[in-house]
């Protein structure tokens, strides 16, 4: 008779796990799932704030393309307007004020072309330290304004052939 008890309650405890075993390991597989989702939830916010990044870049893109728009708009008008002024002067008028942009460039570019043969002189005698020399002579704002002369010329003429001035 104690067999039977002993063999009836092993049976009931073996019986409980086996049917336990199965919501045990479904529960282990929700809280891997959990995990899983976690993570992609993570990933996806992750996504969504590159696309806003990328989004707000093409924004402030086309935010600056307006802008260089009205001021090439902007810089027409005023040339525009500047050689109408000078022909309503007078002949000697616009005759001056088309002489000022090529001597303009000529006066940058022949300061360029001594700064560079002074840093070539010295640089020769050898009496300086030739970078000393470049920082002396070739600054960033002269650099600046003979790369804009330069690109007003070359710029300008592109702008006409394209019809965009």
């Amino acid at each position: 008779m104690i067999e039977a008890i002993g063999g009836g309650v092993l049976g009931t405890l073996l019986g409980g796990v086996f049917r336990l075993a199965p919501e045990f390991l479904r529960w282990l597989d929700r809280k891997d799932e959990r995990k899983h989702e976690l993570a992609m939830f993570d990933r996806q916010v992750d996504l969504e704030k590159t696309r806003g990044d990328i989004k707000l870049q093409e924004i402030g893109a086309q935010r600056d393309a307006a802008v260089d728009t009205g001021v090439m708009a902007a810089f027409q008008t005023a040339l525009e307007q500047q050689t109408e002024m000078a022909k309503a002067a007078g002949g000697w008028a616009a005759t001056l004020s088309a002489l000022v942009r090529p001597l303009l460039t000529f006066w940058v570019w022949t300061l360029y072309s001594v700064a560079f043969l002074m840093l070539l002189y010295v640089t020769w005698e050898g009496t300086k330290d030739p970078a000393k020399v470049a920082q002396l002579v070739l600054t960033a704002d002269f650099m600046t304004i003979l790369a804009a002369v330069t690109n007003f010329w070359f710029l300008d003429r592109v702008l006409k052939r394209r019809g965009m001035m």
